[in-house]
């Protein structure tokens, strides 16, 4: 058996397993194709496999900066209401933004950098100092790092693609500069052919498939064909359901990624 490695290598191996050439499927191309985005679609929201973390690079221009110290009134009122526009359009294949961080120089010569303090006090002389102890300081350093050079405050809304951030666009960036934003993207499957070939997609896109299946068949509920053969498409209907709730519950709870809830 071939493995599917693309989309209408997928739809063949679907319409195998209902029974094609043995039996005619009766569901239109354009019922496939939405049975086949719709579970891939489904795979790149809750599988693990189906977002992955990138660093995406950006660099701003002037007109990027002109525009998000701009203000549209949302409201001409009385009372007027403004929104700042300080956003960026990212791609819509971003999932979710977690972090952003700028360029800056790691390496100091100044005295009175932080950095330069917390290492000139904790670690005067290394061979006195466990290595524990250095990693634990080396934590805290990044996260003073990210907290007094990258921290800016971010919202993302993924339906408009809009990345805002909350910083003094006047000051915090120029013409040129560019920034790290942390991202979850959703796994191009044309790309990453092995997508089409994992049992979960496999068995939901042929549940799906076999749900409009049904659902098309029960227009003619009861209708003999030709050898005495009845088609009970309810049945069929009926079953593709059942299918396809164990699937979405085998997605929940063996697939999806637990929340990371906060520890105090």
């Amino acid at each position: 058996m071939a493995k599917p490695n693309s989309k209408a290598t997928l739809k063949e191996y679907c319409l195998r397993k209902l029974g094609k050439p043995v039996l005619e499927i009766n569901v239109s191309e354009d019922q496939i194709d939405d049975a086949l985005d719709y579970t891939l679609q489904k795979f790149n929201e809750f599988h693990f496999d189906g977002i992955e973390r990138v660093y995406l690079k950006h660099k701003f221009t002037q007109a990027e900066i002109d525009a998000a110290k701009s203000n549209n009134v949302v409201s001409a009122g009385p009372p007027e209401f403004k929104e700042m526009q300080n956003f960026i359009t990212v791609p819509e294949w971003v999932i979710s933004v977690e972090n952003i961080f700028g360029f800056t120089d790691k390496g100091t010569a100044n005295m009175f950098d932080i950095r330069y303090q917390i290492r000139l006090n904790d670690l005067y002389d290394f061979t006195s100092t466990q290595f524990y102890h250095y990693y634990m300081i080396q934590q805290h350093l990044s996260m003073i790092d990210f907290m007094l050079e990258h921290f800016k405050p971010i919202r993302y809304n993924r339906t408009g693609n809009r990345l805002y951030i909350d910083m003094d666009w006047g000051a915090d960036i120029h013409d040129g500069d560019y920034m790290i934003f942390e991202c979850q993207r959703a796994v191009d499957p044309t790309a990453y052919t092995r997508v089409y070939n994992e049992l979960w997609v496999k068995d939901y896109a042929t549940s799906m498939i076999k749900k409009y299946w049904g659902q098309n068949l029960t227009k003619y509920q009861n209708v003999q064909l030709p050898g005495g053969v009845t088609m009970n498409g309810e049945m069929i209907y009926n079953n593709a359901i059942d299918e396809l709730h164990k699937l979405d519950d085998e997605l929940r709870s063996t697939y999806e990624l637990p929340p990371l809830d906060m520890i105090g």
